[in-house]
């Protein structure tokens, strides 16, 4: 039954507006507000992707990754991530470099947070 469903994924953030410059002007996103639905951000990634995005008064931030960015090249991505102001999280475990890349077995990856502390990455796509 749900095999063929257009499945989608959403979470949560404190501030729809300021969520919404940091994903379009940060990250260059493709963003729709839906007014008609309080203010939901709708999220346009590649492949025909959707995100759904609602702000809620108690949000709390994820202690996992809520959203993945498969990069063809890591470093310039974070190159120029960083140059557009975000801030690379630094772990020790897993151990990160000194730009936030954590290569310890699997897939290059990098993390970062959204305004309302939601944790993405970049990861290297072979």
């Amino acid at each position: 039954m749900l095999t063929d469903s257009p499945a989608f994924s959403g979470f949560s953030v404190d501030d729809a507006d300021r969520a919404r410059r940091f994903y379009e002007e940060t990250l260059g996103l493709r963003v729709t507000v839906m007014p008609e639905m309080g203010g939901l951000l709708r999220l346009h990634l590649g492949g025909g992707t959707e995100v759904l995005v609602y702000a809620k008064p108690d949000h709390v931030p994820a202690t996992f990754t809520v959203l993945n960015f498969p990069v063809p090249d890591i470093e310039k991505a974070v190159d120029e991530l960083v140059g557009r102001g975000v801030r690379f999280e630094h772990y020790e475990d897993p151990p990160t470099d000194e730009k936030g890349i954590m290569s310890a077995g699997g897939p290059k990856i990098a993390w970062f947070t959204d305004p309302a502390g939601n944790v993405f990455s970049v990861l290297q796509q072979d």
